[in-house]
């Protein structure tokens, strides 16, 4: 069941000299539930695509409905069922504490503290909050920003959530961390989530689905899983012993396309895209004169961060 219907929505910026079609007549929708990615390099329209949505910029036009809401004509009922973590940690409010932070928007859901104190008490020590909750958010790091920032959405307890970069700042572990909790709330909660990141990583792990804009324009929807299918080649990387000389550089460089190497003063990898997989035994052959040893082949899955860049250069 579909808990986002978004219609032709556009957003024209008007300048002295030219319009700019910021978003540009896009439309798609979200299974309740369903976590999908928002994916495209800075400037192609996703910000504003999410502020559109929740309505805190007004669309040129188009249609967006949530949950049955009507978001453009009825923009206070469709607050109640969104939350929202906007480019980083901007969604707080910087003069009051971590604890007055999360009371402040629990309340704006209509929830007291009483209500929301055990919700409140996980969060804080999911996030590792517990040694700052009565800090300023002005006085925290960046990194502890972005986790109030996030632990503010989710107290609200709506059934959707629109995240844009909630990974930017936050180290490693902190990162795992957010991850585990995105897809524990597709698990158990069935939250829809909306994720802007342009941490392949974190997309690649949490959501099935990407949306991909570019200029204003949708480039791709699809499961991630069906992109790379689609871009799946038989790539396949040969380390030697060694370095290898130009020469033999310039023999595969003459009878392969895309091909890569990559070397220290102990191995060399060479990849390649074969088409054939039967070529193995050219590669193998031209190895074999050139005096290389073989040390292991490994057929290469295709990187969803290379087929991304592909995507958005080529637009098709």
């Amino acid at each position: 069941m579909q808990i986002l219907q978004c219609e032709d929505l556009t957003k024209i910026y008007k300048t002295k000299k030219k319009k700019i079609h910021a978003v540009d007549h896009i439309s798609f929708s979200i299974n309740r539930g369903e976590l999908v990615g928002l994916l495209g390099p800075n400037g192609a329209g996703k910000t504003t695509t999410i502020k559109s949505l929740c309505r805190l910029i007004n669309p040129t036009s188009g249609s967006i409905v949530i949950d049955g809401t009507d978001v453009i004509r009825h923009p206070r009922t469709a607050f109640e069922k969104i939350a929202a973590v906007l480019e980083g940690n901007r969604n707080v409010y910087w003069r009051m504490s971590t604890k007055e932070n999360l009371r402040l928007f629990a309340g704006l859901q209509g929830y007291s503290s009483r209500q929301v104190k055990t919700k409140m008490d996980g969060l804080i020590d999911l996030f590792g909050l517990r040694d700052k909750i009565n800090t300023e958010a002005r006085f925290l790091s960046r990194g502890m920003q972005q986790k109030l920032a996030i632990a503010c959405a989710l107290i609200k307890n709506t059934d959707i959530l629109f995240l844009d970069e909630p990974t930017l700042g936050l180290d490693v572990e902190a990162t795992y961390e957010v991850r585990r909790l995105l897809k524990e709330k597709i698990a158990s909660e069935g939250k829809t989530i909306l994720l802007s990141s342009h941490n392949m990583g974190v997309v690649e792990d949490v959501c099935r689905r990407v949306i991909i804009i570019n200029h204003g324009k949708i480039v791709a929807d699809e499961e991630i899983k069906r992109i790379k299918e689609f871009f799946q080649v038989n790539s396949y990387r040969f380390e030697v012993e060694g370095e290898i000389n130009a020469g033999t550089q310039d023999e595969f460089t003459k009878r392969f396309l895309g091909v890569r190497f990559s070397s220290d003063k102990t191995r060399t990898e060479i990849t390649i895209d074969l088409k054939d997989s039967m070529r193995i035994y050219e590669v193998l052959e031209i190895l074999k004169e050139k005096g290389s040893k073989l040390l292991s082949i490994q057929n290469v899955e295709p990187d969803f961060e290379e087929i991304y860049l592909e995507m958005v250069r080529h637009e098709k």
